[in-house]
């Protein structure tokens, strides 16, 4: 089970803006009592985007210029908050590929990677710069190159960061921890059978 190396992301932004979004604004407590987490995308934001009655206000991810954006531009201290992996998980089935914020909080961050969905950091003024050309431009893609460490948009870029170990997992397709360990079950197998203690 070869994971994808992933190298760059490419697609529309979308700017949520907005510090310390922590991951019960991401998934509401109650939309967790799930067996999976397909279906999750659908209430991803969901109290930031429905009023008390559920219906839509105006919210970014909801207007006809952004549908279908797949890379999400934030603010300071992104995805804070409870450790839950649902958050994660519902920015991703929600249709995402990776988000550009200033900083992740770190449980966020280390999920996040784990589902192949990168975070990179940019400075407040260049997420600005970035979220400025997405809102003025809701057709023409981004592109976040990971390797380069910078975001590409209408012929400009901008350097970002990113923990080096993520970064490292993720361009030599070494992001599914589970994924590692199925790749390696027959060298575990190879090993087991010449340990004398296994035999029984």
């Amino acid at each position: 089970m070869a994971l994808e190396k992933i190298t760059q992301v490419t697609g529309r932004g979308v700017y949520v803006p907005g510090n310390d979004i922590d991951t019960d604004r991401i998934i509401p407590a109650r939309f967790m009592k799930c067996v999976t987490f397909d279906g999750l995308g659908e209430f991803a934001f969901f109290d930031v985007r429905h009023d008390p009655q559920g219906n839509k206000i105006d919210h970014p991810i909801d207007r006809p210029q952004h549908k279908g954006a797949t890379i999400l531009l934030s603010g300071a201290n992104f995805g804070c908050g409870s450790s839950r992996e649902h958050a994660p998980q519902a920015i991703s089935k929600a249709g995402f590929k990776a988000i550009i914020a200033e900083n992740f909080a770190e449980i966020f961050f280390g999920n996040s990677t784990t589902l192949g969905m990168p975070c990179v950091s940019a400075s407040r003024e260049d997420i600005a710069k970035i979220a400025a050309y997405v809102n003025a431009n809701t057709d023409k893609p981004i592109t976040i190159d990971l390797e380069k460490l910078e975001v590409r948009f209408g012929g400009e870029s901008v350097k970002i960061t990113q923990r080096e170990t993520a970064r490292d997992a993720l361009i030599n397709g070494r992001w599914d921890a589970i994924g590692e360990l199925i790749d390696g079950l027959p060298a575990v197998k190879t090993t087991a059978a010449k340990l004398p203690y296994m035999a029984a």
